[in-house]
């Protein structure tokens, strides 16, 4: 006897964001067809990249004032902005990360999915210099 694997239909843009609201995230529109999905005080930018595809477009970050802070590893010490992040803080953005990709089918990387990655590596301490 023979096997078929059954195709995977691709979930249309609209499905992948009813898919997010059901998991209880809270999804908002932007300008230029943007999505802004948020939850545990975290949120990250996401568009349309074509058919069952989505794309990042603001990595996932922690919400201050209203905007997603910038992750910046500086080598000894990680910040959100230009403030400490916190243990509790990073574990919070990771966990929002793996909950994201996992509601939108994104791909999940190796390296990504270890710990939680910086919008800028800034390591040389030298004035003036990134």
């Amino acid at each position: 006897m023979f096997f078929r694997r059954k195709k995977e239909s691709l979930p249309s843009w609209e499905q992948q964001l009813e898919a997010a609201r059901r998991q209880g995230f809270t999804v908002e529109a932007e300008a230029g067809g943007r999505v802004r999905i948020s939850k545990h005080g975290c949120a990250a930018v996401v568009e349309p990249a074509g058919p069952g595809a989505a794309r990042l477009v603001e990595k996932p970050g922690l919400l201050v004032d209203g905007h997603i802070a910038k992750l910046i590893d500086r080598g000894f010490q990680k910040f959100l902005d230009d403030r400490p992040a916190l243990a509790a803080q990073l574990r919070t953005i990771h966990q929002f990360d793996a909950e994201l990709r996992q509601a939108l089918h994104l791909t999940s990387l190796y390296n990504e999915s270890l710990g939680t990655v910086s919008n800028r590596y800034m390591y040389d301490r030298v004035e003036g210099r990134e």
